[in-house]
């Protein structure tokens, strides 16, 4: 992973939408969407209103990163040779010795090799690495607790539950529908949810696409809910910054080759058309899709064989792993927790976080200290390094998290915001 390069160089600049080009008020969102998904367990499939229950403490649980085992209901946290740092039954931590009587001495995850690999969706386990599902992590941990308080055995199927939980709130149709709990808060009061991008950024974006760059924005949102956030986030005129911008993009399938891969469809008044497109032959706002047609557009509004494109994304799996690997973009890597672990913040968070309710509206999560899900956590430590113990009591030496060897893997570079490049260029004039 290089530490600079030159954004001069590419022709095409790329941005996923949420937590990327859209930053949230991680403690307001987190709130909303654990309530969201245990909302429903509780109202239609009969889970313990005890689940709606929280304090501010409980919220050092949430952490990026972790891998819930279906088969048990154990969360871990890997290193980067897919052994178990930390683990919890629930939300209760194993000792060391637990860890080695129930992942052997050298404390191999089994199936590493299958998500290492691929990063692809199991039956059997599920990676929650960015926050638009992580409080899903904490949810499941309370429910693995639940099932013992009851006597019940722990098996995947509470994890049916849990899917549904998610399709309930984010599926497609449920922006429109009002249905849920997520989309109806957000519609309601998007200023309490979503971070206006600082002008350092709307300029820089101008600016770019002034000197002939490609802008594009790939989003796994449906159109309706992009076009919420980045009215909110940019202003209404937000479609005049991207040449195009694809929604219910369904990373990282968009990445997929033939025979896999989707066609592109258009729009009319957010609602696909039934017949897919042959193929793309210009720029627009567009749904689904796939990343061959888009490179064939590329090249013809590029004038270039090969486009070189940089794409800023959040999520591993969904943006910098396919990207990297099957798009061979430039990626880079945005990683909240390095503002969370020490990274200085952007002028532009800092005056965003001072413009957030004021105190006397604040909840008991703020007055009592809830923990931001991006800062580190005293159950599960860092997110990029850790110390393992040995069966003895022993520590053992430094070592990567499995999610930060990935970060040097498949990005280019990693910054805490947008706002860092952007608040960069403007002071310094200069490129990365």
């Amino acid at each position: 992973m290089s530490e600079y390069f030159s954004l001069s160089d590419c022709d095409v600049i790329g941005f996923d939408l949420d937590h990327t080009l859209c930053r949230y008020h991680l403690k307001e969102t987190s709130r909303l969407i654990y309530e969201s998904f245990a909302r429903y367990l509780v109202e239609h499939k009969g889970y313990d209103k005890d689940l709606l229950n929280l304090t501010p403490a409980t919220w050092d649980f949430c952490f990026k990163g972790l891998v819930v085992d279906l088969e048990d209901g154990n969360l871990v946290k890997l290193a980067e040779d897919g052994t178990v740092l930390r683990a919890t039954h629930g939300t209760n931590d194993l000792s060391t010795e637990e860890i080695i009587k129930h992942y052997g001495p050298k404390r191999e995850w089994k199936h590493f090799n299958s998500l290492n690999t691929s990063f692809t969706r199991s039956a059997k386990y599920y990676f929650y690495d960015n926050y638009f599902d992580l409080p899903g992590a904490f949810l499941c941990g309370r429910v693995v607790d639940m099932l013992h308080k009851r006597g019940n055995e722990v098996n995947s199927d509470f994890w049916k539950d849990m899917m549904a939980a998610i399709d309930h709130n984010y599926n497609t149709s449920a922006f429109k529908d009002d249905a849920g709990t997520y989309f109806p808060s957000v519609k309601r009061d998007p200023g309490r949810y979503l971070q206006p991008c600082s002008d350092s950024v709307k300029t820089w974006l101008r600016s770019m696409k002034n000197a002939g760059k490609v802008l594009l924005l790939i989003t796994s949102s449906h159109s309706d809910y992009c076009r919420l956030i980045c009215e909110h986030i940019l202003g209404k005129d937000f479609e005049e910054l991207f040449d195009i911008i694809i929604t219910n993009a369904l990373k990282p399938g968009f990445f997929s080759l033939v025979p896999q891969q989707r066609p592109f469809r258009t729009l009319v008044n957010d609602v696909e058309e039934s017949q897919g497109l042959p193929s793309l032959d210009k720029p627009g706002w567009y749904s689904q899709g796939n990343w061959p047609h888009l490179h064939e557009l590329l090249k013809t509004m590029t004038g270039k064989p090969e486009p070189k494109v940089v794409y800023f994304g959040d999520s591993m799996r969904s943006d910098m792993f396919p990207a990297s690997s099957f798009g061979k973009w430039e990626t880079v890597m945005i990683v909240e927790e390095m503002e969370g672990e020490g990274v200085p913040k952007s002028d532009a968070a800092m005056s965003n976080e001072a413009q957030v309710e004021p105190l006397e509206k604040r909840g008991k999560f703020e007055e009592q200290g809830m923990k931001s899900p991006s800062s580190a956590s005293n159950q599960w430590g860092s997110y990029f390094v850790d110390v393992r113990k040995s069966g003895g009591g022993d520590e053992e030496s430094q070592k990567l998290t499995w999610c930060c060897h990935c970060i040097h893997k498949y990005s280019t570079m990693a910054i805490p915001s947008v706002e860092h490049i952007a608040e960069r260029l403007e002071t310094r004039k200069d490129d990365l």
